[in-house]
């Protein structure tokens, strides 16, 4: 599992969360207010109300980028929740991220073929599509850290022909995972079983 470093733009930024319909949903708004009726205020656990988004398994999954796409990862963040873990990559720029991730055992950096070091008993090899260069969008490098985590570390592969590639160690075999795009802003969210 991944002990995350901070909580997500969609999680309890400031004691609240966004809510979205459909299959796509995330946790309804979280509060330290009372339901009504009451007099007593109980602040929610860190993680009150968070669940999973999509539907949860070990297969390789992928989709391509809405076209046309121009977008730059400038932040890793992570949370842990209760029965998931949580990535999200936010992105400057425009269009929808692709991706193609999956588990590998000896994951290499894409264009050289070098191998990528990670933590870990596992690695998720996450692929994002439809990515530039900072320069091309018009921002500076973001040089983005390694997070750590307790069953490994996520670390940046870089970004060759369209494509930032990002490599999570996994303690113990390969757990479920499932993939979504959130909107306003633009972020690619894993949630991975623990």
């Amino acid at each position: 599992t991944i002990v995350f470093a901070a909580c997500v733009t969609a999680c309890v930024d400031s004691g609240t969360s966004t809510a979205h319909s459909g299959s796509d949903s995330v946790a309804s708004t979280l509060s330290t207010s009372s339901s009504s009726g009451s007099s007593e205020t109980t602040p929610p656990a860190p993680d009150a109300g968070m669940r999973s988004l999509g539907s949860a398994n070990t297969n390789l999954k992928t989709q391509r980028p809405g076209a046309p796409a121009q977008l730059v990862v400038t932040n890793v963040r992570v949370g842990t929740h209760e029965g998931f873990e949580r990535i999200v990559f936010e992105f400057h720029g425009s269009g929808d991220p692709g991706w193609f991730i999956d588990y590998s055992d000896s994951p290499t950096q894409q264009g050289s073929g070098s191998p990528v070091e990670y933590t870990g008993d596992t690695a998720l090899n996450i692929n994002i599509d439809g990515t530039a260069y900072p320069f091309e969008v018009g921002i500076p490098d973001p040089r983005l850290n390694p997070v750590p985590g307790s069953g490994g570390i996520v670390v940046s592969a870089g970004t060759f022909e369209g494509r930032s590639q990002f490599v999570v160690g996994i303690k113990g075999s390969a757990k479920p995972y499932s993939v979504q795009v959130l909107k306003d802003p633009v972020r690619l969210v894993l949630d991975i079983s623990s």
